[in-house]
């Protein structure tokens, strides 16, 4: 993935509205890293870590909104912009799991709480 793909301002969304569509059919697309993954997940997601992304995108139905999700927003930006370059709908879940657990939603998993070194990469997601 290139820089370009965070220069650009990704579509986003937040939390609530990503529930919301999630219920219309929208995919939530987990680029998070796979000990983040094990941590906790949206149930219903499917995990592609962000450097796999690029070759994995074609296992991806093209006729879906795909909402792209990590812990802060910030490598779900890039995953968002490079599935739009692709030919995707797609859309950045802004503030991701921070927000997610906010506004309440579901998770698997062992933590549903930020822990100190979650809470400090989600400055670098």
């Amino acid at each position: 993935m290139g820089i370009r793909h965070y220069l650009r301002h990704a579509p986003s969304v937040t939390a609530a509205e990503a529930m919301r569509l999630v219920d219309e059919g929208a995919l939530i697309i987990d680029v998070r890293r796979q000990f983040e993954w094990n941590r906790n997940n949206i149930p219903g997601s499917i995990h592609i870590p962000l450097d796999e992304l690029p070759r994995r995108c074609e296992d991806l139905p093209d006729d879906r909104l795909l909402i792209t999700f990590c812990t802060g927003g910030l490598r779900s930006a890039g995953a968002a912009n490079m599935l739009i370059e692709f030919g995707f709908d797609a859309r950045n879940m802004s503030r991701g799991l921070i927000d997610w657990r906010a506004a309440g939603g579901a998770l698997h998993g062992t933590a549903n709480t930020a822990s100190p070194g979650e809470a400090a990469d989600s400055g670098n997601s």
